[in-house]
């Protein structure tokens, strides 16, 4: 019966976030991700590496001096470190390829995931928040500063995983804080075919301010075909993604490595 049900209930999650579609400037692909029940062992110390190019994007500036996507190369590593079974820290130091040729170091950003509800024997329900403050050059930001609190709600048994992250911002930087967050939506959806091998979708939506959410036709919405691979000596996440709308990148391709020590 639960394996007639839960794919029926992906579908109806992921309907759910199209349809609550109404988002935000672009911002700094250092991470493509949806969260779900992952989480650092007591002690244990992780490396991610996040790696995205935009072969086909976004060529205008949303702002003066910002550094576009368009034929750019992002890769952030990551480390990690389990507090407890329950919380991990994190911290991502992006740099960025412009389609010039030329390095940047973006900024830096740490986090903190509560992650109180945890699936039992790999089935069950996972719920928990990840806290993130980031400090980045203004290349990559009007708003400097700024603090990231990102829900993650979703369930998983042997072969389906579903998760959805609502995500809340805010800007920091004096002339920027306007108390009122950006709401991002991002889901995901992914089944067991073989072995360790997942494939899926993931989809992001930003809405722009909660109070005042764009027009679709200026939301940045992507949908990514993914495929996760988790077994020794790292797991990895692949991804093409297509912007489905003029305000976002046309094609993304990521890539994830997750190597815990």
């Amino acid at each position: 019966m639960m394996n007639k049900v839960w794919p029926c209930l992906a579908k109806a999650v992921v309907m759910a976030v199209l349809m609550a579609s109404s988002s935000a400037q672009s911002s700094l692909l250092d991470e493509i991700q949806v969260y779900t029940d992952d989480i650092n062992l007591p002690g244990e110390v992780g490396m991610e590496i996040h790696v995205n190019t935009t072969p086909n994007g976004i060529r205008r500036q949303s702002f003066p001096g910002e550094v576009v996507n368009h034929r750019g190369l992002r890769v952030t590593p990551e480390i990690s470190y389990g507090l407890s079974n329950t919380v991990d820290v994190g911290l991502y130091i992006p740099m960025v390829r412009a389609e010039d040729g030329q390095w940047f170091a973006a900024g830096a950003k740490l986090r903190f995931k509560w992650l109180p509800v945890q699936p039992q024997t790999h089935q069950g329900w996972f719920s928990g928040v990840n806290f993130e403050l980031s400090q980045l050059q203004t290349r990559f930001s009007e708003s400097a500063r700024a603090l990231e609190l990102r829900s993650i709600l979703g369930w998983k048994d042997a072969h389906w995983l579903v998760a959805v992250n609502p995500i809340f911002a805010w800007d920091l930087s004096p002339g920027f804080n306007q108390g009122i967050p950006e709401l991002t939506l991002s889901a995901k959806v992914s089944r067991k075919w073989t072995g360790p091998i997942a494939w899926g979708v993931e989809y992001y939506n930003g809405r722009g301010r909660l109070t005042k959410p764009l027009e679709s036709a200026l939301q940045e919405k992507a949908v990514y075909a993914v495929m996760d691979y988790e077994g020794k000596p790292f797991n990895f996440n692949f991804g093409v993604g297509k912007g489905l709308t003029s305000a976002t990148d046309n094609w993304t391709l990521k890539g994830i490595i997750d190597y815990p020590f």
